[in-house]
């Protein structure tokens, strides 16, 4: 069986047999292509580790990403175990091959200034404008993850047909959400963004129809969905003159950044963030050492710089 018999063999299993979408196959499609090139007029079985890390080598000194070079390790990976079934060949010669660690990225977090401007922007005055209003403040003001705030209901119910998974308490002063790994916590919620949920929720019955649960509902009246929540985030950050790309994540990662920048208690970000591991928490302490060194320079005698 020569390479382009394989290939083509090995990717009308995937389509027939595993049904993989049109999408994953072209991706398929596409790595297997490189590896063919990689083996050049050789054998696909006699490629080996070496080969296969010199690959690896290359792709990542053209400027392929990490990501998408373990991806492509492992689809190679993937064919080698189809292909060792059918012709001898002493090893998956992809077995050992990793692709290199991925660098570390600072989340990226809104200055004070930025999340103040996008936060007081004039608000159009339509029910509509309330509730993303009161979307945007939810987010700043408690740092919940998108899945999080989309399942929020109005307050606790606990019924046959529906028990929340998070919910909203005015009283209190405070929202609880199921986060990752089914662990649940309480976060506080700020007197802004109290205020701007107190205005959504005084026109929300105009809005209820079959679900009346939902804190936010879209038009129809159904529990908006992540993707529409994203789109009108995005919006409101253009329509404010915010001159970077703001997601859920980024007014999450402000919230992260902002707090502890003003009480540098990493354990109480931990917790409202609601991470199992403080390590994933530590990521913000590179953020906050650019904050602490601007600090340091213009507060400490040794730093000051001689008139």
């Amino acid at each position: 069986m020569n390479a382009a018999e394989a290939i083509s063999t090995y990717l009308a299993m995937l389509e027939h047999q595993r049904h993989l979408s049109e999408h994953t196959l072209r991706g398929y499609t596409h790595e297997l292509a490189e590896l063919r090139a990689l083996a050049k007029e050789r054998p696909l079985e006699t490629l080996t580790a070496t080969d296969m890390r010199g690959a690896v080598v290359q792709a990542h000194a053209a400027g392929l990403s990490s990501r998408s070079i373990a991806h492509r390790l492992s689809a190679w990976r993937a064919f080698y175990r189809w292909l060792a079934k059918r012709v001898e060949m002493p090893a998956n010669p992809v077995a050992t091959v990793r692709a290199p660690k991925r660098e570390k990225t600072l989340p990226k977090a809104l200055s004070v200034d930025d999340a103040q401007t996008l936060m007081d922007a004039p608000l159009a005055g339509t029910p509509e404008a309330l509730r993303d209003h009161a979307i945007l403040e939810l987010f700043y003001s408690s740092g919940l993850r998108l899945s999080e705030l989309v399942g929020l209901d109005v307050y606790f119910v606990d019924t046959p047909d529906h028990r929340s998974d998070g919910w909203l308490d005015l009283v209190h002063e405070e929202v609880t959400v199921l986060g990752k790994g089914g662990r649940r916590r309480s976060v506080p919620v700020g007197r802004k963004a109290i205020d701007a949920l107190r205005a959504w929720i005084d026109v929300r019955g105009d809005f209820v129809k079959l679900d009346p649960f939902p804190l936010f509902l879209s038009t129809r009246g159904n529990r908006m969905s992540p993707g529409v929540v994203r789109d009108r985030v995005k919006r409101m950050a253009l329509a404010a003159g915010i001159p970077s790309n703001v997601h859920p994540h980024v007014l999450r990662h402000s919230f992260a950044t902002h707090v502890l920048q003003s009480s540098g208690d990493l354990r109480a970000v931990q917790e409202l963030l609601g991470h199992a591991n403080i390590t994933a928490t530590q990521i913000y302490t590179s953020l906050d050492f650019q904050h602490l060194a601007r600090v340091y320079d213009s507060a400490h005698p040794r730093a000051k710089k001689r008139d």
